[in-house]
């Protein structure tokens, strides 16, 4: 499958200054559920080296229906409710089609 034909979602998550640890364990936690789900092609965490309070996932789908089957299983709507409490800052995501940033949303921290 090619580049263009799949979709990619970068969601930053900022947590708490204390729960870092707490919110890094439910992140985790999130990551080999994703990547069993149909249409995932690549489900990454990253942790900000200087600023360990901020995460980035880094997703590729398949398709559309993909990613609204990956939000409705119950390890992502689970996993973003037992973290809401570790959440400091804003959170948000950008979902980028053929290298074009199509949707940008901010989430409440």
């Amino acid at each position: 499958m090619s580049q263009s034909t799949t979709i990619h979602v970068v969601a930053r998550i900022v947590a708490k200054p204390e729960a870092v640890t707490q919110l890094q364990a439910v992140l985790a936690a999130l990551l080999e559920p994703t990547r069993q789900e149909a249409g995932c092609h690549r489900y990454t965490l990253l942790q900000n080296r200087q600023d360990p309070t901020d995460f980035t996932f880094v997703e590729e789908w398949a398709s559309d229906t993909a990613i609204d089957a990956h939000m409705k299983t119950r390890p992502h709507s689970g996993g973003l409710r037992s973290g809401r409490g570790f959440v400091g800052r804003r959170a948000g995501y950008s979902t980028v089609r053929s290298g074009r940033v199509v949707a940008a949303n901010i989430l409440a921290g």
